[in-house]
């Protein structure tokens, strides 16, 4: 157990400062902070423009949605760059356990979508006059905890089909910007065509974000936990695949001597 715990927490912090050491202040910045700063200000001030929904719609929407960068494009490369950089050969030689290796990675882009998230309801505070009670701080965090970890979970999937496939960024480049069009951030669900709802209720964010929204109106923890128990399984279903998949592409790889082959 002792062992498996460092696999886990050691090892997914090693990993990670591995395989994102070109990360400085100024890129992290920009990137990882910059953007959800525009994307807020953007869809809060053209939602006032078009009259449709109030600023606490579109801020809870996107405040949530930007964790998504971290655990969409963060856990992708977690997983796939071990392949591009040449070090998913010598780690699968290991006899680490490997469901610690692989849920290991996660931790730290939980962790970054927490932040960027806290990030884009302080900018919203700050510049557009958003408040909640303190009441419904707790379980506003709750929310967005078991969002972020729905889309890191989304994150883990792709990233393992990025032990097989040439291009897997284009695949998070799709998902995400889906994601912003079906999953209630800017357009409720129920406003878009059946089809597209079905996809968006399908996915991560979809049910984290109604939830987060009923709290920031008043709505206690207790009412929204239907919610927040369907963000949570459609996050478990995620991962067991994704977990799936990284062991099935890990036995063919070592079967055919392509592990790190393109």
């Amino acid at each position: 157990m002792t062992a498996t715990a460092r696999v886990f927490f050691v090892g997914g912090v090693i990993s990670y400062r591995a395989l994102f050491n070109w990360i400085n202040p100024g890129t992290y910045v920009t990137t990882m902070l910059g953007s959800p700063l525009c994307q807020i200000l953007f869809f809060t001030y053209l939602g006032r423009y078009a009259g449709s929904q109030d600023d606490s719609f579109f801020i809870v929407g996107n405040a949530i949605q930007v964790a998504a960068m971290a655990g969409i494009y963060g856990m992708t490369m977690g997983i796939a760059n071990e392949r591009q950089y040449g070090t998913l050969q010598p780690l699968l030689a290991t006899p680490a356990n490997r469901l610690a290796i692989f849920t290991g990675r996660a931790l730290p882009f939980i962790v970054n979508g927490l932040v960027v998230s806290a990030f884009g309801f302080a900018v919203a505070w700050l510049f557009l006059d958003f408040s909640v009670s303190e009441g419904s701080i707790p379980p506003l965090a709750v929310a967005v905890l078991i969002t972020t970890c729905s889309c890191v979970a989304l994150g883990m999937l792709i990233g393992s089909i990025g032990l097989r496939a040439r291009d897997v960024f284009f695949g998070a480049n799709l998902v995400y910007f889906l994601m912003l069009l079906v999953c209630g951030v800017n357009i409720a669900n129920e406003d878009l065509p059946n089809w597209l709802g079905a996809i968006g209720r399908c996915m991560p964010l979809t049910h984290g974000i109604e939830a987060a929204r009923e709290i920031a109106n008043g709505t206690p923890l207790s009412d929204v936990s239907g919610l927040l128990a369907t963000e949570a399984m459609i996050g478990l279903i995620y991962a067991a695949a994704a977990y799936c998949l990284f062991r099935v592409f890990e036995a063919e790889g070592r079967r055919r001597a392509s592990l790190e082959t393109f």
